[in-house]
This record gives structure tokens, sequence and C-alpha cells, in this order.
């Protein structure tokens, strides 16, 4: 029995080691946005020509650096989600854990050809696509990494089913608000329009963006001159403008579930605890985003506010198939499956 309880645990950190590698996967797709290294390596699956694996490090200089690591770590990330396939099927007794360590393979697949793609084809939208599904593949691997930990197995099914009925209800509406916010951020990193409205909490002195046709040619000549980036446009500002709006109403939102989930006593302790992480993360994320503002988008806050990004959707998305585990009617069944035999019968 203990030995059987030891492999368990050990898909459990292997798992979390997994999510790691994900999460230092969308820290080095940042940067390799924050730097405009997009197209350093021209080729793909190959790097100038050479096997991505034997590329010189002597040429792993400027964007090339960031653009060829970052390949690197991908492909480290994809053998280790086999492995993690792997590893389950091994393991895991439970037919849809393995079903999701089966789509985590496929994702990490379609992720790898969507990023090949989006050099190949000369394509900012695919580049989009591939820095939302980075973030859904970062959640799957989590929330494998939560279902093959003790702390699930300990999940109890909800006295009050309505109280948790509510809860998940809204905590699902944050995290979708969540991500439509990531789909937001990047859509300006990949237009590289961060910096819109150079300005913060003022937008460009006031509070409402100028979108006329002669502020825009009066922004766009002094952008020209100062070289801040491509010329914009009303809807340009408008996406940046709508992210600001939004954010805040994500705090507002994340602020009342999560001090709802911390008051709600039939919630274990983890729990409690994530949502006061999100808490954390959530404020932490908004002066990052206002710090990337006043530091001129500088890479590396850039970066922090996209890895902060990430922990807040992954948060959201745990806490939601915890409080899903809670009043799911095979809840009690799962939970007895995992005991000895002597005390399910008990």
């Amino acid at each position: 029995m203990s030995q059987f309880a030891l492999t368990k645990q050990f898909l459990h950190w292997y798992s979390l080691m997994v999510a790691a590698g994900v999460l230092l996967l969308i820290c080095s797709g940042g940067l390799v946005t924050s730097h405009g290294a997009g197209m350093a390596v021209p080729d793909w699956p190959n790097s100038f020509g050479y096997n991505m694996f034997l590329f010189p490090i002597s040429r792993w200089v400027g964007g090339v650096f960031f653009e060829h690591t970052h390949r690197l770590i991908a492909s480290g990330v994809g053998l280790l989600t086999i492995a993690l396939f792997i590893l389950t099927l091994i393991v895991e007794n439970r037919v849809w854990v393995k079903w999701l360590a089966g789509i985590a393979v496929l994702a990490v697949i379609f992720q790898g050809v969507l990023g090949g793609l989006r050099v190949t084809e000369h394509n900012a939208v695919l580049g989009l696509f591939h820095g939302c599904l980075a973030q859904g593949f970062f959640c799957l691997v989590s929330t494998i990494a939560l279902v093959t930990s003790r702390f699930w197995r300990q999940i109890q099914p909800a006295a009050n089913r309505g109280e948790i009925y509510t809860l998940r209800f809204w905590t699902f509406v944050v995290t979708a608000m969540l991500f439509v916010q990531l789909v937001s951020g990047a859509s300006m990193r990949h237009s590289h329009t961060g910096l819109a409205i150079p300005d913060f909490p003022t937008v460009y002195g006031g509070f409402f963006p100028p979108l006329d046709p002669a502020s825009i040619a009066k922004i766009n000549a002094a952008r020209a001159v100062t070289q801040a980036g491509p010329p914009i446009t009303p809807g340009l500002i408008m996406l940046q403008y709508a992210h600001r709006g939004w954010a805040v109403l994500i705090v507002v939102g994340l602020v009342s579930v999560a001090t709802a989930i911390l008051r709600n006593r039939q919630i274990s302790g983890p729990a409690r605890s994530a949502a006061g992480a999100w808490l954390a993360l959530v404020f932490g994320q908004f002066i990052l985003g206002a710090w990337t503002i006043w530091s001129n988008k500088a890479a590396d806050i850039a970066t922090a506010h996209v890895f902060v990004g990430a922990l807040i959707f992954m948060t959201g998305v745990l806490l939601s198939v915890v409080l899903s585990a809670m009043i799911s009617p095979a809840r009690q069944e799962e939970v007895l499956s995992t005991l000895p035999k002597e005390a399910a019968k008990a």
C-alpha cells in the first residue's frame, strides 16, 4: 500500500514540475514578444538551417537568444508532457485523469506547430492564438497536478450545496473575465502597441481617449519622432482603454469572490489559502500593469505582468475545479474509492 501511495505522490510531484516548466515557457515567450524577437530566427523547425539542438551557442546573441531558447524550452516541455502521459497511464486508475493527460499531449503538439507556423507564415494572429493556448495548456497541466494530489483526495462533498453552487458560478465568471483580459493583453503585445496610451492613470492627460483624426495624426507624428513604435489607430487606443477598464472590473469581482471563499468554512483550508493568494496576485498584477506603462514597457516588467497574469488565471481555474468537485454527485463515490477498504466499509 505504501509503495502504491509513493507512485501516486511521484506522479503528483512530476506533474507539478511539468506545470512549472510550462510557466517558464510562458515567461520565455513573454520575453520574446517584449524584446520584439518573434522573427529573430526566420526558419522552423531548423534554426538558420541548423538542427535546432545543434545550433552553435556562439550565435545565441540578441533576439536570437530569446527566440532560440524559447524553442528549446518548448521542446523540453513537449518531452516532459509525453512522459507525463505515459506515467499517468501506468500509475493512474481514473480514466478521466488519463484523458486529461492525453489531451495535454495533443495540446502541446498543436501548440508547437502553431508556434512554428507563426514563424513560417509571418502571421501575428497565429502568435496571438499561440499565446492564448499557452495559458490554457498551463491550466490543463496544473489541473492534472491538482487532481493527482493528496489534497484532491481529501476534498469532501459540500453540506450546503447551494452556497458552493453560487460561489462556483461567480468564480467561473471572474475566471472567464480573466481569460478575456489575457486575450486583450496578448493582442496588444503581438501588435506591439502596448503603449498606445503612454500615461497612467490618465489617458493622454485626461480621462477619455482622443479618437478624432486630428488627434490621432498628432499622436502618430510624435511617435515617429520618438520611435515609440508602430502607428496607432483609434481601435488600438480603445483596446488598451478597455483593457484598463476591464482590469478594474476584474479587481472588484475577484476581491468579492475571493473574500466569499475565504469566509466559507465548508471550503478546506488549502483552497481558502489559494483564494488569499488570488487576492494578493491580482493587486500585484494591477501594480505591474501600471508599472509597465511607467517603465515605457520595460521587458522584465512586461514579462512579470505576463507571469503573474498566468498565475491569476490558473488559480481561478483550479478554484473552479475544486468548487465543482465539492458539488459533484460523483464526489462521494470518488472519496470512498480512495480510502482503504476497511475505512470505506465503516
